[in-house]
């Protein structure tokens, strides 16, 4: 494992139970590798103090014990902070990590795909242009949220992005991919939502009673595939 620049990063309380570590403002690759690192510790080796942590673009929150605490201070936060900083002093980087690669096979425009040629018409480009884009990104999961296994994936190019919907739909249903603004993404399940739809996978991002309930997870390289609709429908029944 090789050793890069040490950390920079923040210390911030929330509310008088956890403690924020942001390590960047910007959304970006580097900043997301200092995330996974302190994910990956966490997992490892999780303080007995630790309640739970939750990552996000930027920042990793700890939510704390404070009872845990309470036999070596009366100061819980200043304990937790003393804590972190050692750990985030001694973390070691790796330059060179290993990203899993998703493949997540789409059937494109038709009933899947409704807005697929709206998305085109306002970027000057055909539909098959759109899908050959969208097809060819190349794409990271920095974080999982807002409804079970949805993925929040930057990497999207800026030649197919989209407004979202002035209306939002009631319902999107499951498996849906589209388009806000510069980001792509798919709903792992029925939601209501004001993206633009370009097409669905067949493959379920959200798998409720499987070891790990979300498919994806942050860190994941994600490629998409276009695919037929009867290979949609051959992939969609070995799902089911």
């Amino acid at each position: 494992m090789e050793v890069t620049d040490v950390m920079d990063y923040q210390l911030y309380p929330l509310g008088d139970q956890a403690i924020v570590i942001e390590v960047g403002n910007d959304i970006n690759i580097e900043t997301h590798r200092y995330i996974q690192f302190i994910s990956n510790y966490l997992d490892e080796s999780p303080p007995d103090w630790m309640i739970e942590y939750v990552p996000a673009y930027t920042t990793v929150t700890i939510f704390y014990n404070p009872l845990a605490i309470h036999q070596h201070t009366v100061f819980p936060y200043t304990y937790v902070c003393k804590e972190l900083h050692h750990i985030l002093s001694t973390l070691t980087i790796d330059s060179s990590p290993k990203h899993r690669i998703v493949e997540i096979p789409v059937c494109y425009g038709g009933e899947f795909g409704p807005d697929l040629a709206y998305v085109a018409e306002i970027n000057g480009l055909t539909p098959e242009e759109v899908i050959d884009i969208h097809s060819s990104g190349d794409y990271l999961v920095y974080m999982i949220g807002f409804a079970p296994g949805f993925p929040y994936i930057g990497g999207m190019s800026e030649k197919i992005a989209a407004p979202r919907r002035k209306s939002p739909r009631l319902t999107i249903p499951e498996r849906s991919v589209g388009i806000a603004g510069k980001q792509t993404g798919v709903y792992p399940i029925e939601t209501p939502g004001g993206w633009q739809l370009i097409g669905r996978t067949p493959i379920k991002l959200f798998r409720p009673k499987g070891v790990s309930p979300s498919l994806l997870k942050a860190g994941d390289s994600i490629r998409f595939k276009p695919i037929s609709h009867e290979e949609y429908l051959q992939l969609e029944k070995d799902e089911s």
